[in-house]
């Protein structure tokens, strides 16, 4: 079964950090690509020992949007 995660990838220091917005899953890589290539492979193994219900996941995309706040 196919399932589509979100990845919010931000630059920290020299490392980018890749999470998983449905399930907090983390990883890391010097590259976006190289986060985003570790972050599924973490994804994986986190399904892997889980125990919770898949079918529980959803199958379609969150919505992801932007919003601006002025903060004084």
């Amino acid at each position: 079964m196919n399932y589509h995660f979100t990845a919010i990838i931000n630059k920290e220091g020299k490392w980018f950090v890749a999470k998983c917005a449905e399930l907090g899953v983390v990883s890391q890589g010097k590259t976006i690509e190289e986060a985003q290539k570790n972050l599924k492979e973490a994804t994986e193994l986190y399904l892997e020992k889980e125990t919770f219900p898949k079918k529980s996941l959803s199958k379609n995309h969150p919505l992801i949007t932007t919003f601006e706040l002025k903060h004084v």
